[in-house]
């Protein structure tokens, strides 16, 4: 496995372990407070609040070879990319309100995700179905 692709296996990996361990899940003390998928999360390079930095995405992003060309000049592109055969996306569940489903998808993708980088040795690319 290349250099680049073992990286990316442990930044999904850990992303993986993130959402299994209910880190996306409300804390105690902001119990309404909303927490993204990916957001200031490990595989987003705008994770670490530096003050002055605007956050922006860019092509330093792990997850952006994953995102529908079309949809790489949105705001947040990762929560375009299909996480599954009927194409749902982290933005199409949660404008439908489906927040559980939103990190039981994007735990599915991201297993499948590293699956496949760990047999074929491939970046995550957006042709390529997990």
């Amino acid at each position: 496995m290349t250099e680049k692709a073992a990286e990316l296996v442990r930044l999904l990996e850990a992303e993986l372990d993130l959402i299994e361990s209910g880190a996306y899940e409300p804390s105690a003390g902001r119990p309404t407070e909303d927490k993204p998928m990916f957001y200031h999360s490990l595989v987003c390079i705008n994770h670490w609040f530096v003050p002055g930095h605007e956050p922006e995405c860019h092509d330093d992003c792990a997850l952006l070879d994953a995102v529908p060309d079309k949809r790489k000049a949105e705001a947040l592109p990762c929560h375009h990319i299909p996480l599954n055969e009927a194409g749902d996306t982290v933005k199409s569940l949660e404008e439908k309100g489906q927040h559980e489903r939103v990190k039981e998808e994007v735990a599915n993708w991201l297993r499948n995700a590293i699956r496949q980088l760990k047999m074929e040795e491939k970046p995550v690319r957006s042709d390529v179905k997990y």
